[in-house]
C-alpha cells in the first residue's frame, strides 16, 4: 500500500477528462494534476520540444513525491514516453496503447479511424501500436488542428465547435465501413456529443484517456502501490502554467465539483539535464 499521490500531465486541460475517471474508478487515490496551458498546444511543435516540457511538467511533479505518472496527453505519450519511463523508477503510463487495445476489442470491421492532434498523427504512434497487435487492420488517421483550441477557450458547447466539428470531420464520414473511432487526444471527449453525431450512432467511440485509467488500476495493485482507504483523504490538486481562472472555469464544469482549488506553477529550465 501506498498513499502518496498519482501524479497527471496534459498540454492544458484535455487531461481533466482523465482525471475525471480516475476520481470515478479510484476514489481511495489523491490525484495531482498540472497542465501547461501556457504553451498548449503541443500538437504543432517539434518533437524534441514536446519532450523537454514533458520532461518540465514530470520533474515539477516528482517534487510532489508522486508515486505514478500518467501522462494523459496524446501527442506527449508519442514522443516522450519511452524516454521518461526508461529513466525514472515509478510506473509512468500513456495513454496510446490502451486505447489502441480497447478499439481493436470494439472493431467489427477491422476499420478503426483516429483522430489527433498533428503531432499524435504525425507520429503514427496510433497505426503502428494497432497493426503491432492486428496487421491486417485498416487506420483511417486524421489531424483535427482546431480542435484543442476550442476546447481550450472554452467554447466547446458553442455553434462555432459544431462548425468546426462538423467541417474537420467530413473525410472520415466517407468510410461507410468505419465503425470505430480514436479519439486520440484527451481534450477530445469535452467535444463528444459533437464527434458522435457527426459520425452517428452506429460508430464506437474509443476515450484513450478513459481506456488508460483502467490499467493505472491494474498497476496500483501489481506494484502494490493502491492507497489505502482514509477517513480525511487529501484534496486533489490541480495546477496550470497558464490562467488559473480560466482552467478552473473548464475544471468545474468537466469534474463537476462544487469547489476546486487551482495554483499557478511555474516551471521551465533545463530540467531533462537531471535525469
Amino acid at each position: 500500500m501506498n498513499n502518496g499521490a498519482i501524479g497527471f500531465i496534459d498540454s492544458g486541460v484535455g487531461g481533466l477528462t482523465v482525471v475525471k475517471e480516475a476520481m470515478r474508478q479510484l476514489p481511495n487515490e489523491q490525484l495531482i494534476y498540472l497542465g501547461d496551458t501556457a504553451r498548449c498546444p503541443y500538437g504543432p511543435r517539434p518533437a524534441d520540444q514536446v519532450v523537454q516540457f514533458t520532461w518540465e511538467m514530470s520533474f515539477f511533479l516528482l517534487k510532489k513525491n508522486i508515486k505514478m505518472l500518467v501522462i494523459a496527453c496524446n501527442t506527449a505519450t508519442a514522443v516522450a514516453l519511452e524516454e521518461i519511463r526508461e529513466k525514472l523508477d515509478i510506473p509512468v503510463v500513456g495513454v496510446i496503447m490502451p486505447g489502441s487495445r480497447a478499439a481493436l476489442k470494439a472493431t467489427k470491421s477491422n476499420q478503426i479511424g483516429v483522430i489527433g492532434t498533428l503531432g499524435t498523427i504525425k507520429s503514427s504512434s496510433y497505426k503502428n501500436a494497432l497493426k503491432s497487435k492486428v496487421p491486417s487492420i485498416e487506420v483511417q488517421s486524421l489531424a483535427c488542428p482546431k480542435f484543442v483550441p476550442i476546447v481550450e477557450s472554452s467554447e466547446y458547447h458553442s455553434s462555432v465547435a459544431k462548425k468546426v466539428v462538423s467541417e474537420t470531420l467530413r473525410p472520415l464520414k466517407t468510410r461507410a465501413s468505419l465503425d470505430t473511432l480514436i479519439l486520440g487526444c484527451t481534450h477530445y471527449p469535452l467535444l463528444r456529443p459533437l464527434i458522435q453525431n457527426e459520425m452517428g450512432s452506429q460508430v464506437k467511440l474509443i476515450d484513450s484517456g478513459a481506456e488508460t485509467v483502467s490499467e493505472v488500476s491494474v498497476l496500483l495493485d501489481y506494484f502494490n502501490l493502491a492507497a489505502q482507504p482514509r477517513k480525511n483523504k487529501p484534496a486533489n490538486a490541480f495546477y496550470t502554467t497558464g490562467s488559473a481562472a480560466m482552467f478552473k472555469e473548464i475544471a468545474n464544469d468537466w469534474l463537476e465539483l462544487e469547489t476546486i482549488n487551482v495554483e499557478h506553477a511555474k516551471i521551465g529550465g533545463n530540467e531533462r539535464d537531471q535525469t
